[in-house]
């Protein structure tokens, strides 16, 4: 067998497993695996700005294709832990990425050496598995079953700590016959899929709650084949959106105290069945379960054991992947059809499509500063159905999955449950790395831009174009929001008079100073009708230097986006519409 360093061994993996590209900062605890990287080439490298950053990167590259993962490297001690924030993250939404870390000498892990630190147990709560390994030999082994843990039941992430003098310890290894472990997933029975199949025929307006289960099953295309069949109308959740076209006619609109639209709460809470496959029944998904479960039978199917009854115990419960679930549901469902078994549900999805017609918000708005409703608006306009729109937190995130358009799986890229600040520009680099062609669109407030803006420095370097929309109020628009409750707007407020650059009008930071420092484009707006034409320049801009472009919209400063804390009680700030002519760019409208 070949003789060669452990690092060399993990990295003859790597390849195995598919893994084409890495995101991450040398340092000098890591330094072996970088040498190793170097000398075995075929795994590509993009050195981000901040070790959070290249964990982000790592999700957004996951997030981006079936069946990639994503890997980011980063030194011992402080490196470590800039990545939980990323491990938690991916944890949360079920996303396997791969980190990858340097760690003192085995013999003075104990001794306070420089940089050392425990990340195997910092990470344990928000990995799937995190260990140091001690033994040279091991290490091929181990990131072995790193990916089959990654691969197996509920994705998530791992961190494997590797010692330096772990990494330079020559082993015996031959990458030749080395091969993947098969990854395991529980699937659903014929007997299962049948009871769960005659539940919902019983049912008179029975619903599909779509999650990002099915995404990550890459299902969805079943997901659509069985709403078909069945005619049953479809909800998806926010980490499930585009599992099912927005203009399809049995899409129902999403439901949530924030993430949502008026016609999909409408009729969720107009339902009497709820099967939910591949979700989780967060919070912002179901607000006052009282309300959520009242007087309706539920389903619940989810490759996660231990998802099944963790919120609200559902009447029947199946533990499956997603895609397997679907494929015999569609078996069954065809079955049943041929014979008349299945229930004609043409009148209920009549009534689902009527409300996706009537309930709307209003978002044809003129005013100077420009209300955020105008900028999706506009959003809807300029980008087209291949568009992958991604983001993280905020009233822009909240207000842009009320207003957005998404048809396809994997082009609403979102950091669901963790909601990290500075997400967005990094994730979006990691989607751009693994998709080179579709047009990609970020969207961020100011603060979250402000978070890791030195990360589109990478963009420029490595050339990753992608627009990046920046909805600009110089405010913590959501926090502000959220203080209602106790009567203040305390520390929330991010504007200032910059002496460099009076022209913003006391908006504080000059974005297009910092962008354009970091060697990307950037174009300000401050009125509606200027927005369209930017998004044009920023592509023609895009097209020409190959680096990030940004779009900035100066907003009104304060602007309150429909939420609550129960479906049947969201509270509307702003003014409804009232024909489609107030919401020209709806899906109502476009259809």
């Amino acid at each position: 067998m070949a003789r060669m360093t452990a690092a060399e061994a993990a990295v003859h993996v790597l390849r195995k497993e598919g893994v084409e590209v890495a995101f991450g900062l040398p340092g000098a605890a890591i330094n072996p695996f970088y040498a190793a990287m170097r000398e075995i080439g075929g795994v590509d490298h993009v050195l981000a700005r901040h070790v959070e950053g290249a964990s982000h990167m790592a999700e957004g590259y996951t997030r981006a294709q079936p069946g990639n993962i994503g890997v980011c490297i980063g030194t011992s001690g402080p490196a470590g832990t800039d990545m939980i924030t990323g491990l938690y993250s991916a944890s949360a939404d079920s996303i396997p990425i791969l980190c990858i870390t340097g760690q003192a000498p085995v013999g003075k892990r104990h001794k306070e050496d420089f940089q050392a630190v425990d990340i195997a147990a910092i990470a344990g709560p928000v990995t799937k598995w995190a260990t140091t390994v001690l033994e040279a030999a091991q290490v091929p082994r181990a990131f072995q079953q790193a990916f089959q843990v990654m691969r197996s039941g509920r994705p998530g992430p791992v961190l494997l700590d590797l010692p330096i003098d772990v990494q330079m310890t020559e082993i015996e290894f031959d990458p030749d016959t080395y091969e993947p472990l098969p990854a395991y997933r529980p699937t659903a029975s014929r007997a299962q899929i049948e009871k769960a199949l005659a539940m919902l025929d019983e049912a008179e307006r029975p619903l599909l709650v779509a999650g990002g289960g099915i995404i990550n099953a890459d299902a969805a295309d079943l997901l659509t084949e069985f709403a078909e069949l069945t005619g049953v109308p479809v909800i998806p959740t926010l980490m499930g959106w585009g599992t099912i076209p927005d203009d399809h006619p049995l899409m129902a609109g999403m439901a949530g105290l924030q993430t949502s639209h008026r016609y999909g709460n409408a009729t969720l809470l107009e339902a009497d069945f709820v099967m939910g496959i591949g979700n989780r029944w967060a919070n912002r998904h179901t607000g006052n379960l009282e309300t959520y479960t009242a007087g309706r039978t539920f389903v619940h199917v989810d490759i996660e054991p231990t998802q099944i009854g963790r919120i609200f115990g559902p009447d029947y419960g199946i533990v499956s992947d997603a895609g397997a679930a679907l494929a015999l549901f569609i078996e069954v469902a065809r079955e049943w059809k041929a014979a008349g078994r299945l229930k004609d549900r043409s009148a209920w999805a009549e009534a689902c499509q009527a409300r996706k017609r009537t309930l709307l918000r209003k978002t044809h708005f003129d005013d100077v500063p420009v209300k955020p409703q105008r900028v999706f608006e506009e959003m809807n306009k300029a980008f087209g159905k291949n568009t992958r729109y991604v983001s993280t937190i905020g009233l822009s995130q909240i207000a842009g999955a009320q207003f957005l358009h998404v048809y396809k799986p994997r082009h609403w890229i979102n950091c669901g449950q963790a909601g990290p600040l500075g997400w967005t520009i990094p994730a979006a680099l990691g989607v751009r790395r693994a998709d080179p062609d579709t047009d990609i669109v970020a969207l961020s407030g100011d603060y979250d831009f402000q978070f890791m803006i030195e990360e589109l420095a990478v963009g420029a370097q490595f050339h990753l174009p992608y627009l990046h929309v920046v909805v600009n109020n110089s405010y913590l628009g959501l926090i502000r929001q959220a203080q209602r409750g106790f009567d203040m707007d305390y520390q929330v407020q991010l504007a200032f008079e910059n002496i460099n650059c009076p022209e913003i009008n006391g908006y504080g930071v000059d974005h297009v100073a910092v962008v354009e420092g970091l060697g990307c484009k950037a174009i300000r707006v401050t009125e509606p009708d200027r927005i369209a034409p930017a998004f044009a320049e920023a592509r023609e801009l895009m097209r020409e230097h190959r680096v990030p472009v940004v779009v900035e919209v100066i907003l009104e400063r304060v602007t309150n986006i429909a939420m609550g804390t129960d479906l049947a009680g969201i509270k509307e700030f702003e003014a409804l519409a009232e024909s489609v002519a107030d919401a020209p760019s709806s899906i109502a409208a476009l259809t």
